[in-house]
């Protein structure tokens, strides 16, 4: 496990998070049990001051990951970030996406293997070459699953997704996981689809968002260096 940071008692209280027996989700309960979360403790997700450092350790996590990684993550633990609204939170956190994507794209172009059209039902979030479902997690999120004590985006490998099914695990992995967050806070996440039936850019927030929401996500070509 890395940890980019000497703020230890930060990144306890996230796998707390997750060890708790009430957690929903399986993959992240996997990738905690075999130490297969990379940290990245960021300072004020509402402002640019750790973009560049968590676009180069994304990066970096990105091509230390072979196509067979299954159940690995980044996580981005924003310290300094002040108390805000799931409103405020969706903003910031296609804030610094955007942030991100724009160093990024100055040395990788998007994975192929899904659009770059927040839009599109094919859309993934890329950083250094690879495609990432994002999850993000902060206090006042109105999904239990969702509620950590500190704003936090977390960079799961699409690939991953793609190997599970593959081996015929991801529906059941799935079921079992909306399952339990349905146990967990009563009713089953209506922002919740697969890859391929709507866009995944309107699950990364949490919030609830209507047919005419449009993700304010642009994606530019690969800078080409002469």
């Amino acid at each position: 496990m890395e940890h980019n940071c000497n703020n230890d008692e930060t990144i306890a209280s996230f796998e707390g998070f997750i060890h708790d027996p009430s957690f929903p989700c399986l993959g992240a309960k996997s990738a905690l049990a075999h130490n297969h979360i990379t940290y990245c403790l960021a300072d004020n997700i509402q402002t640019a001051s750790s973009d560049a450092k968590i676009t180069e350790k994304l990066q970096e996590f990105a091509l230390n990951n072979t196509p067979e990684s299954v159940f690995v993550s980044f996580v981005v633990i924003f310290q300094n970030s002040p108390p805000m609204s799931e409103v405020k939170f969706k903003h910031f956190l296609w804030e610094r996406l955007q942030a991100i994507h724009d160093k990024d794209i100055e040395h990788y172009a998007w994975d192929n293997q899904v659009s770059a059209d927040p839009g599109s039902v094919d859309f993934s979030m890329s950083v250094g070459g690879k495609a990432f479902y994002v999850v993000g997690l902060h206090p006042d999120a109105s999904r239990q699953a969702r509620q950590f004590t500190k704003p936090a985006l977390v960079f799961n490998l699409h690939n991953q997704f793609e190997l599970l099914r593959e081996k015929g695990s991801y529906e059941h992995l799935r079921e079992a996981i909306l399952a339990r967050d349905i146990k967990l806070s009563g009713t089953q996440n209506p922002m919740l689809s697969q890859h391929g039936q709507s866009s995944e850019a309107r699950q990364y927030s949490g919030r609830v968002v209507d047919t005419k929401w449009k993700c304010p996500f642009h994606a530019y070509e690969k800078i080409k260096n002469d």
